[in-house]
This record gives C-alpha cells, sequence and structure tokens, in this order.
C-alpha cells in the first residue's frame, strides 16, 4: 500500500514532501519537552537520563500511533500539566514516592483506554462544563508559571508573606528572563521553533560564564532501566489516591479533547456536523501512549497543540505526526545535550507556555457569575495551594453548590455533580 493511499493524502490536498516539512515544524515547536519533562520529574527524585529516554519514547509511540491508527497531524508527549501534577503535587504534595505516582498515571491511562473503547467517551468529553474547563486550562497555566519563577529564583518563600521577590538582578533570574523574552520575540515574530532557540540560548549563556557544565551533544541513549517498569500500581489502589487518578484522567481526557478539537478545526478537519471523526480511534491513540509511558517511566502523554504549526506548515493528515514520532527516537541520541540544560533555563519554555495556557481566562462568560467563579476559583486555586488535584476539586464543588443555590441546579451534568461528590467525600475522610 502506498503512502498516498494510506494516509489519504490527494484527498487532503497535500503530499509526502509538504507533511514531512510539517512534521519537521510539530518536532521543532515541541522538542522543549525532552528536557523540561526530565527536569521537572527529576525534582520528584526520578534519573533524568532515564526520564529522558522515556519521554523519547512516550512521544515517539504516540505520535506514530496517532498517526497510522487515527491518520491525524497530531502529535504527542508527556504533558506539562501533567508532569507538574505528577512531580509538585502528587509526589512532592502529597508524599508519595514517584513509583506510586506511576502507579496512578498507569492506571489513568487504563481507564482512559477503556473510556476511548466505549460509548460514554463522548459523553464524558461533553460532561464538563465548558467554562470549568477553561479555568482548569488557566489554573494549569498558573501553575506552570508560579513553579518557573521559582525554578529561576524570581520568586523565593518568606516567612512573614510566604513568597516575595527574589534577588532579580542575580545571574540565573537575568537570564531565565533573556531566554523567555527571546522566546516571546521569536514567537512574535512567527519563527519556527522558538521554545527550544530561547531554551538554547539560555543554556548557552549558562555554559559561556561557567554557571554550568556543559556535557557534550550526542552520545549512546542513557539506560531506562532507573525508571522501566518501576511503577507500584498496589500502591496506587489506596484511597487516598482515587481523586489523584481521577484528577489525572479529567486532566488528561480534556487537554486531548480539547487539542484535537482546536487542530482539527484549524486544519479543517472536522464533518459537517462540526465533530471530530475518528474520535475513537484518536482517544485511543492517545490512551495508550499514557499506559506505555508509564510503562517506560514518564507522567502521563497527552496530544499537543504546537500540533497546531505543523498544520500552519500544510501538515494534514497522520504522515505528520509519523515524521515527528521518528524525529523523538533519533532525539534519544541526544541525551548529553538535554543533560547539559539548567533549570532556569527551562523556566524560560515554563514561562512561556503558561502566559499561553493564561490566555484561557478571556474566553470565559463573564456575564454569567454562576460560570466564571467556580472557573477563577479552580484557576487562582491551583497555584496558591500548589496542586492541580485541589483546584479542580474546588472548581467542581463551587461550581455545583452556587448552581444549586442560584436555583440552576440542572445546568449541571450527571457527571460533573458525580464528580463534585468524590472530591468532597476526600476533604471530608482523608
Amino acid at each position: 500500500m502506498s503512502l498516498d493511499s494510506f494516509f489519504e493524502l490527494k484527498k487532503h490536498n497535500t503530499s509526502p514532501g509538504i507533511e514531512s516539512m510539517a512534521g519537521l515544524t510539530t518536532f521543532l515547536t515541541m522538542a522543549y519537552i525532552t528536557v523540561v519533562n526530565p527536569s521537572i520529574l527529576a525534582s520528584a527524585g526520578m534519573d533524568f537520563g532515564a526520564v529522558f529516554v522515556a519521554t523519547c519514547i512516550a512521544a515517539a509511540f504516540g505520535s506514530i500511533v496517532m498517526g497510522l491508527h487515527g491518520n491525524y497531524p497530531i502529535a504527542q508527549a508527556p504533558g506539562m500539566a501533567q508532569n507538574a501534577f505528577f512531580t509538585f503535587g502528587v509526589v512532592l504534595g502529597m508524599g508519595n514516592n514517584w513509583q506510586t505516582a506511576l502507579g496512578a498515571v498507569f492506571i489513568s491511562g487504563v481507564i482512559f483506554v477503556a473510556l476511548s473503547l466505549s460509548p460514554v467517551r463522548e459523553w464524558l468529553v461533553n460532561a464538563i462544563p465548558r467554562n470549568l474547563k477553561l479555568g482548569m486550562a488557566a489554573g494549569i497555566g498558573l501553575f506552570l508559571g508560579f513553579i518557573a519563577l521559582k525554578n529561576a529564583g524570581i520568586v523565593v518563600d518568606h516567612e512573614a508573606t510566604l513568597v516575595a521577590l527574589g534577588d532579580i538582578v542575580s545571574f540565573e533570574p537575568i537570564v531565565c528572563m533573556i531566554g523567555f523574552v527571546t522566546i516571546a520575540a521569536l514567537s512574535a515574530r512567527k519563527i519556527t521553533g522558538a521554545v527550544i532557540i530561547g531554551t538554547l540560548l539560555a543554556a548557552c549563556i549558562g555554559w559561556l560564564f561557567g554557571n554550568v557544565e556543559f556535557n557534550g551533544i550526542v552520545a549512546m541513549p542513557p539506560s531506562p532501566a532507573p525508571v522501566f517498569l518501576q511503577l507500584d500500581i498496589a500502591a496506587a489502589f489506596k484511597l487516598s489516591m482515587v481523586t489523584v487518578v481521577l484528577s489525572m484522567l479529567i486532566v488528561d481526557v480534556f487537554d486531548t479533547a480539547g487539542t484535537l478539537i482546536a487542530v482539527s478545526t484549524r486544519a479543517n478537519l472536522l464533518d459537517e456536523s462540526g465533530k471530530l471523526p475518528r474520535l475513537k480511534k484518536a482517544l485511543l491513540a492517545d490512551s495508550s501512549a499514557t499506559v506505555v509511558g508509564a510503562l517506560a517511566g514518564t507522567s502521563s502523554t497527552t496530544s499537543y497543540i504546537e500540533s497546531a504549526a505543523g498544520v500552519e506548515a500544510g501538515g494534514r493528515t497522520g504522515l505528520t505526526a509519523v515524521v515527528c514520532g521518528l524525529l523523538f527516537l533519533g532525539c534519544l541520541f541526544f541525551a548529553p545535550l538535554a543533560q547539559s540544560v539548567p533549570a532556569y533555563a527551562t523556566a524560560s519554555a515554563l514561562l512561556f507556555v503558561a502566559c499561553l495556557m493564561a490566555r484561557s481566562l478571556a474566553d470565559l462568560d463573564w456575564d454569567d457569575i454562576t460560570e466564571s467563579a467556580p472557573a477563577v476559583i479552580a484557576a487562582i486555586a491551583m497555584p496558591l495551594s500548589f496542586s492541580i488535584a485541589e483546584g479542580i476539586g474546588l472548581g467542581f464543588i463551587s461550581y455545583i453548590l452556587i448552581k444549586i443555590i442560584s436555583g440552576r441546579a440542572r445546568d449541571c451534568s450527571i457527571a460533573a455533580y458525580v464528580i463534585a461528590v468524590i472530591f468532597g467525600l476526600k476533604y471530608i475522610f482523608l
């Protein structure tokens, strides 16, 4: 079978050359995750080199399966929201070890696979209020921004005020802001790979001034053994982990669904009724990648909004995602370069991603306080509680209570009631 017939290239008015260039474009816009994800998970006590391998494997597997099975130009990799929740919420925040957290990722992935195969998938995707989804997305962005400022030393702890401004004229905060400003400026000029360029610029400054050691560029991939198959599934079945698994599932499902719809809309791939064709296959690709990623040793894998860059470059079929996945496999040999990038350089990328995600607040229905208030509660609770799960929980509980007291209980879906009750029981009994 030819590439044209398998991916329906002529039907989508594209070619192998266009799709390959689109795949390269998508890869360049999201290659930063091969550095940032291991850096974040290393804070949870995981081996950087092993997580680097797991990140590349999960991204390659998810992207290739999405391309071959779903035939969408949408690449995948461990998500920024998911790795932050994994490290700062489940491990550092709740005191679990990373093996238990990986077990929770695996369980949430298996549940996601089951949902993807069942008729429940459309019901679940449409069950959560739109405004609450926007608030969650913005809250995750604010949380990532807080982590970025903390990692760069721009924000520090304070006994009286909890947080305070750090020494912003010291080396690391200055270099972080140089990287961030570069990323934002290059993005404004529509330059492909702006995030990785800005991150590497910040890292290069650190290398030149001897602030961090440069370990080289190319080498054989590190051993995956320290994290490969190290998940503790049994520990993840503890009662206290129920809301963790639920939070992981919610973030993954709606992050994926939102990205699929957004990118497909831009690529004009929706059907006549405005729905996503082959939704089952697309969700199955994403969910199976989360399961494989957990086994390999990384947090949940999701579809990347950066895939829109490949769509702008002409990508319309799964061949774009396959090319991107193959490039992630090639990344396995650049571990020394990834290990040489300091935390304040990756903070530049985190801060930029935070700015993009915070834009969701602009789309809230501000004229309806029963919709906007819970969304804002979810958004501000995530960074201030240092937990994505707590933000989700407080958002759902406040949403249900405000709707009931205002006489609009019927606005809430059954799924919203169920999620609010689960979180409520968690706060009362755990």
